[in-house]
């Protein structure tokens, strides 16, 4: 009886407090990790955070004696944003009509009649390129579609082909290739097989009136086109590429050609493509050039079909007949040196999403064409007797038909001195019976010296476009030239600009290679060298311009040198044609490898010799209390030394589409939203807006004041979505017709892409929001963009002339009208800023990060051309991009979500100096942009945060007060069972009334 009960006591044992223990001390300890932990990421990640659930609310209010101030310094033109989307639709439509290039018009196929029963053939009928992908994408489900653009027109469709075209476009989508092709593009073609056309061939003769037939070629941010389909598209020949037509689409053209007496051509695409074989066959009719069209400008194209729009689009980029034959092709693509080690790893994140294979961690991409490249080159291949111009080239630069015709009478010519301009004045008469169109170009050809400086045969000076001209009508246009623009930049010898003694041809074409029909040559002649050094710099710089890229230029050689870069010579065009980079070229040297080392933080802070600037100083300045004040007014470092570190590092490390507020001076957050194509941000879905054409289209417009009239538009629905500042224009240029992100781009040529982006960018300002020109610079290629930055080479001659040149004439030519509150009785003033934005790139400019090239950052961008904006990065997910020395170079603020981007030094003398002054830069955007609207002097503010912030804040005391109930718990138990087990054990030693 006694053991049975002895073994029940046994049975019911209290559980020992080490396996108590070992139950709940890991579940405690695992909740308080975790909690730590996801506060931690909250904190660190709070930009990503708030960008998705808020950012909390800032309550700005002005003083009392301000009431009754205007202080709308910018108002809409619209009363609602439903009548801003309307009428950006139109516009849209309007910017497509303008610039759908007219290429090809064989016996007046176009227009065609009134309701006309057409059948449309190609993918792309169904399926049309609107845009690109990655970050110029924008939302385009309730486009016009190429269906509807026709039928808005007049136009019966055949609906039996067309729906077989849709059903195959949407079982099988355009999409990422997941190839181990570091050059694949991000799209195939998936052109329909022609026997499917072929089984719907018997609706044709009920639609006959003409084959419509679309080609396609999409694009995107992340991947080029590729230059070779082998192995990716079935039918494709060894060595084909992706911009001439594959085999499905020459047997749809064959199927059209034979099946219909009018076949019209029109090209979906945002990059050029090789035309020659349609161009030159008699069968084709017509080919209309119509880039990408965005959210309306499929109704334009069938407006342009039926006649009620006369196309007076040009061509933005010369279009070649043979690619594999252009200067840039040999060197466009994969190249990576073989002697530099892994500076840094690659993200995992990179991995996870680029569709490209990051082999290396030392590309490069050799510019040696250098200044020759687009109708740069075939222009002065031609002639120097180089190359046949009429087989290289389909389409000159700056081409483009119309219904009509036009005559152009020069009406007068002025020339200055070498420090002024050059006029022409022209009148332009619409001889045609159509109602129309006309652009006027302007270009030079400088006196050129073999073995001098490399110049190219014409250069384009100006261009200008007309009104909408009646039949019989005429208008009188004035094209502006500046004698010092037409100087060569000479960094071997001057190091600087020069305008070389001779003739300078001043002519009038109607594209780069026509001299318009009776216009004759102006000569201009310049009686000795002018050196536009020291002192005597160019009238539109601020401070002497020189070499800053000795280290980039070095690397080229004028004679075939083991390692260097031969350079492209005007002199010896077949001795210097650029070849692929030889085995000796994939051997870094040290200079080169010194350059893709880190950036060393500890020696850029020994070397700095200026001191500790104030931080956290009282002041009773706010942010809109600078507004109007000259940069460099004192009241400036009033404020700046107000501001605590901790305030100014939060700003700068978390510029992802914004900038963050800071309440100690009553600085209001910003929304800052990508895409070139309109407001199309990917973090913030509720913002993005009407889809405007590609930026290749927008360019082939050649119209600055539809250019204007976009930026303004945007400007007017930014004031209804809060919207102070946008990550556009983009003005890199089209180097390789295989550059994925051409869409994205305006041109080849720097000219044309620098004045439709000021037209842009001064359109936008006029309504308080501010750009950011990007990618600055050098940034043409999307193939090993990331992986540790590609080093790009190119001689100073080239960086300036071509590649700067659009971001130079950006930054010398925005400015935004800043009113302001100028005394304490609410006086409105006016002052004029320049620039608000740039963002550098992920590329380097020979080894250097270009973020973090205080050449390119500082000495050119602030010293050269005297900007004053800010600067930010593009998006830095990447070790080699340091915000420490970002901020050191003139890049201020990191375009960011990434918790691991921090500055690493934040407490010496060198880091807060470059910290206050990359604030200084973002605070003098904002104070003058539409972010202070509705505020005066004196204004104060209150925060409210968020309500993820409130359920943090509720969710860790909650779970905090619930770790501390069961710590207390499981304490108190282990000492109860500690007691009992001591009390059991007195018990078993010495039992009840035994002696002692």
């Amino acid at each position: 009886m006694n053991a049975k009960a002895n073994n029940a006591d046994r049975q019911k044992k209290p559980m020992s407090n080490k396996k108590y223990l070992w139950i709940w001390a890991p579940v405690l300890a695992t909740v308080t990790v975790v909690t730590v932990v996801a506060n931690v990421g909250l904190n660190v990640a709070g930009g990503w955070v708030a960008s998705q659930f808020g950012s909390g609310t800032y309550e700005f209010t002005n003083a009392p004696e301000s009431a009754g101030w205007d202080t709308e310094y910018y108002t809409s033109d619209f009363g609602s944003i439903e009548e801003v989307d309307e009428a950006a639709k139109t516009l849209v439509e309007e910017i497509a009509a303008g610039g759908i290039v007219l290429a090809k018009n064989e016996a007046g196929t176009l227009p065609l009649a009134t309701s006309s029963r057409v059948t449309m053939l190609g993918r792309a009928a169904a399926d049309p390129v609107f845009g690109g992908s990655g970050s110029g994408s924008v939302d385009t489900n309730s486009a016009v579609t190429a269906r509807a653009g026709l039928e808005n027109a007049g136009f019966e469709v055949n609906d039996q082909v067309f729906t077989t075209i849709e059903a195959f476009a949407a079982e099988n989508p355009r999409g990422y290739i997941e190839m181990d092709r570091p050059d694949i593009s991000t799209y195939y073609i998936g052109e329909l097989p022609v026997g499917e056309y072929e089984a719907q061939s018997a609706s044709f003769a009920d639609y006959s009136d003409a084959a419509v037939v679309f080609v396609g070629r999409p694009g995107g941010e992340g991947g080029d086109l590729t230059q070779d389909m082998t192995g990716w598209d079935d039918n494709a020949e060894p060595g084909q590429h992706q911009l001439e037509l594959n085999q499905d689409e020459k047997d749809m053209i064959e199927l059209a050609k034979s099946s219909f007496e009018n076949v019209v051509v029109v090209v979906n695409s945002s990059t050029t493509i090789e035309m020659g074989a349609l161009q030159d066959d008699p069968e084709i009719d017509s080919i209309l050039l119509a880039g990408s069209p965005g959210a309306t400008g499929l109704s334009a194209l069938g407006r342009i079909l039926a006649g009620d729009v006369n196309p007076s689009g040009r061509t933005a980029d010369l279009w070649a007949a043979d690619f594999t034959a252009d200067p840039t092709f040999a060197n466009f693509g994969e190249f990576v040196y073989d002697n530099i080690e892994a500076s840094f790893p690659v993200p995992a994140i990179e991995k996870a999403t680029s569709n490209a294979t990051l082999t290396s961690d030392a590309p490069f991409v050799n510019y040696a064409e250098g200044i020759y490249f687009g109708y740069r080159y075939y222009e002065t291949a031609a002639a120097e007797g180089f190359i046949d111009y009429d087989e290289a080239v389909v389409y000159p630069f700056g081409y483009g038909l119309s219904y009509s015709d036009f005559a152009w009478k020069v009406v007068s010519t002025e020339a200055g001195e070498v420090d002024g301009k050059i006029s022409v004045t022209v009148e332009v008469t619409n001889t045609g019976t159509t109602a129309g169109k006309d652009v006027v170009e302007l270009y030079y050809s400088a006196p050129y010296t073999a073995g001098g400086i490399e110049k190219s045969e014409v250069v384009l000076g100006g261009f200008t476009k007309t009104g909408l001209l009646e039949p019989g009508a005429s208008e009188t246009v004035t094209i502006d030239l500046a004698v010092e623009e037409m100087a060569s930049y000479d960094h071997l010898d001057n190091a600087a600009y020069v305008l070389e003694a001779g003739d300078y041809a001043i002519t009038l074409r109607t594209d780069s290679h026509t001299v318009a029909p009776g216009t004759e040559p102006i000569t201009y002649t310049v009686d000795s060298d002018v050196v536009y050094s020291g002192d005597n710099h160019r009238s539109t710089d601020l401070a002497e311009v020189t070499n800053q890229f000795d280290d980039v230029s070095e690397q080229f050689s004028a004679e075939p040198t083991d390692g260097k870069i031969l350079m492209m010579s005007r002199a010896d065009f077949a001795g210097t044609f650029p070849k692929a980079p030889t085995a000796d070229m994939l051997v870094a040297d040290e200079a080169v490898q010194e350059g893709f080392e880190p950036w060393d933080d500890e020696a850029a802070a020994a070397a700095f010799e200026g001191e500790m600037p104030a931080t956290s100083a009282e002041t009773d300045l706010t942010l809109v209390d600078m507004r109007g004040l000259a940069k460099d007014d004192p009241k400036w470092d009033e404020l700046l030394d107000s501001i605590a570190v901790g305030d100014m590092t939060s700003m700068l490390l978390n510029g992802a589409y914004q900038t963050a507020a800071i309440g100690s001076i009553a600085k209001p957050q910003t929304v800052e939203p990508d895409g070139p194509a309109g407001f199309s941000s990917f973090i913030n879905s509720s913002i993005n807006g009407v889809a405007y054409p590609s930026e290749f289209l927008i360019a082939q417009t050649w119209d600055v004041e539809l250019g204007a009239a976009m930026g303004e538009m945007l400007g007017n629905e930014a004031m209804f979505k809060d919207i102070n500042g946008w990550y556009a224009p983009a003005i890199n240029l089209h180097r390789s017709p295989f550059g994925g992100r051409n869409f994205e781009y305006y041109s080849e040529d720097p000219f044309l892409s620098g004045a439709m982006a000021t037209s842009v960018a001064n359109g936008a300002a006029s309504k308080g929001m501010y750009t950011t020109l990007k990618h600055f610079a050098l940034n043409e290629q999307e193939t090993n963009r990331v992986n540790n930055g590609i080093a790009t080479w190119a001689t100073e001659q080239t960086i300036r002339e071509i590649y700067l040149k659009p971001f130079e004439m950006a930054v010398k030519n925005i400015s935004m009208d800043v009113q302001y509150v100028s005394d304490a009785d609410g006086t409105i003033s006016e002052t004029t800023i320049g620039a608000g934005g740039i963002m550098s790139s992920f590329n380097r400019i020979g080894a250097t990060w270009a973020g973090g090239s205080e050449a390119l950052m500082t000495d050119v961008l602030r010293s050269e051309w005297g900007f004053e904006g800010f600067a930010i990065s593009d998006f830095n997910l990447y070790p080699y991009m340091s915000p420490n020395q970002g901020i050191s170079a003139g890049t201020d603020l990191t375009l960011t979500f990434q918790p691991s981007k921090s500055f690493v030094d934040t407490t010496s003398a060198k880091a807060v100096s470059d910290i206050r002054e990359a604030t200084h830069n973002i605070l003098f955007t904002v104070a003058n942009s539409n972010a202070m609207n509705g505020l005066a002097p004196g204004a104060t503010v209150s925060y409210t945060p968020p309500t993820w912030v409130y359920i943090q804040i509720g969710a860790t005391v909650l779970i905090g007060l619930l770790v501390l109930a069961g710590g207390f718990m499981v304490t108190r138990r282990v000492l109860r069972h500690r007691k009992a087990d001591s009390s059991v054990s007195t018990s078993e030693r010495t039992p009840v009334g035994a002696d002692v």
